[in-house]
C-alpha cells in the first residue's frame, strides 16, 4: 500500500511539473451516477463526488469519495444487504480524437479504500474495509471549455474485503474545469 501512494505522488508531482511548464494545468469538479455490481451478489446505485487536475490534454488525477445506497438480495438462505463507501486517487489518461479533439478515449488506473457494510439473513450486520486496485475505459466528451460528459466502466479488484473479490462499476457523469 505504502508503495503504491508512493508512486501515485511521485507520478502526480512530474505531471504537476510537466504540466506547469505547458501552462495547461486545469483543476476540475466532477459529479457521476454510478452503478455498481457486486460480482453479481448484489447491483447498487449511488453517486460519486472528485476533485481532479488535467495536467496537460494527455494525463490527470483526481481524488474521490463515492456512495451507494443499498440492495436487498433474496436467496434460499434469507435476504442479504450490501452498501458501499469509498473514496482513492485515480490517474486519467486522454487520447483526444478528431480535428477540433472535444471527444477523447480515457483511460483510468488508481487505489481506493472501500467500506462494505452488509447484513446477512440471521441480522448479523458487519462492515468490512479494505484496499481496491481500479483501473477503467471510457469516452468524455467536451461541451464546451468549461463542460465535459463522460461515461466510464471501471473494474475493481480488492484484497481486503472478504465478503467481495471484485466489482464492476458503471458511471455517467459531468466535470466542470475552471
Amino acid at each position: 500500500m505504502k508503495n503504491t501512494i508512493a508512486l501515485l505522488a511521485a507520478v502526480s508531482a512530474f505531471a504537476f511539473t510537466a504540466g506547469a511548464n505547458a501552462a495547461d494545468y486545469t483543476p476540475y469538479v466532477a459529479a457521476d451516477y454510478t452503478y455498481t455490481d457486486f460480482q453479481n451478489k448484489a447491483e447498487v446505485n449511488g453517486g460519486k463526488v472528485a476533485l481532479g487536475t488535467e495536467y496537460n490534454k494527455y494525463f490527470g488525477t483526481e481524488v474521490f469519495f463515492q456512495y451507494t445506497g443499498s440492495d436487498r438480495v433474496h436467496s434460499s438462505e434469507g435476504t442479504h444487504e450490501y452498501a458501499m463507501r469509498s473514496y482513492g486517487l485515480d490517474a486519467y489518461g486522454y487520447l483526444p480524437l478528431g480535428c477540433d479533439q472535444v471527444f477523447s478515449l480515457v483511460g483510468t488506473a488508481g487505489v481506493a479504500n472501500i467500506d462494505v457494510k452488509y447484513k446477512t439473513p440471521n441480522k448479523y450486520r458487519d462492515t468490512e474495509n479494505g484496499l481496491g486496485y481500479r483501473v477503467g475505459a471510457g469516452v468524455e466528451y467536451d461541451i464546451d471549455s468549461n463542460v465535459s460528459v463522460r461515461a466510464l466502466y471501471r473494474y475493481t479488484f480488492t484484497d481486503k474485503v472478504n465478503t467481495l473479490d471484485h466489482i464492476n462499476e458503471y458511471s455517467v457523469g459531468v466535470k466542470y474545469a475552471f
